[in-house]
C-alpha cells in the first residue's frame, strides 16, 4: 500500500465550484492537480465510451498520484474514476493508493451551476453525480468534509485551514528541514 497523507482529494458533482476553487488555491501557492476528465474530454472532442473513459481516468489519476508531492490538492482522484466505473482493478488501485483519509466534497450548488462544452450534465445529473462521488469515497473508506457554500476566497481559507490541521507539512512549507 502507498499512503500519501499530504495529498488531499477534492470531489463532488459537476458545476459545484471545484475548478474555481482550485484556481484560487493555486493563486495562493498551493500545489493543485487538475481534473483528468476535463482534459480527456477536450483531447477526444467529447466524452469517450464509458469503459475507455474510465480507463483513461484511471491511468491519469494514477500518474498524478505518483507524481504529486504534498501538501497538494487533487481535483478528483482514483476514487472518482472508480466511482464512475467500478472494476476489480479500479478497486485494487483505490485500496492500495491512499490519499489523506479525509476528502473534500463540493455539494451541489444551484446558484453557481452552469453547463459548458465539457460539462454536459443537466442539474439533476449533476446532483446524481455528487451522490455517486460521495458513495464512492465512503465505500473506499474516506471521511468526507463538505465545503461550505460560500465565496471562493472563504472556501479557499477553509481548505487551507483544514489541510494545515491534517497535513504533516503546512501548505507552502517544505517538509525538508535543511
Amino acid at each position: 500500500m502507498i499512503h500519501k497523507p499530504d495529498l488531499f482529494a477534492l470531489t463532488g458533482g459537476p458545476g459545484a465550484g471545484k475548478t474555481t476553487l482550485v484556481r484560487a488555491l493555486q493563486a495562493r501557492g498551493l500545489t493543485c492537480v487538475a481534473e483528468s476528465a476535463r482534459a480527456i474530454i477536450r483531447e477526444h472532442g467529447g466524452r469517450p465510451p464509458l469503459p475507455r473513459f474510465a480507463a483513461l481516468m484511471f491511468d491519469r489519476d494514477l500518474a498524478h498520484f505518483h507524481a504529486a508531492e504534498g501538501p497538494a490538492l487533487l481535483d478528483r482522484s482514483l476514487v472518482d474514476a472508480w466511482g464512475t466505473y467500478r472494476t476489480a482493478e479500479g478497486e485494487r488501485l483505490v485500496r492500495t493508493h491512499r490519499y489523506n483519509p479525509r476528502a473534500l466534497i463540493a455539494p451541489p450548488w444551484r446558484e453557481i451551476y452552469v453547463q459548458d462544452a465539457e460539462r454536459d450534465q443537466t442539474w439533476h445529473e449533476a446532483v446524481a453525480s455528487f451522490e455517486l462521488c460521495a458513495r464512492a469515497y465512503e465505500d473506499a473508506g474516506y471521511r468526507l468534509v463538505e465545503l461550505p457554500r460560500a465565496p471562493v476566497e472563504d472556501r479557499a481559507d477553509f481548505v487551507l485551514a483544514l489541510m494545515a490541521s491534517l497535513s504533516s507539512a503546512r501548505p507552502g512549507e517544505s517538509r525538508d528541514p535543511s
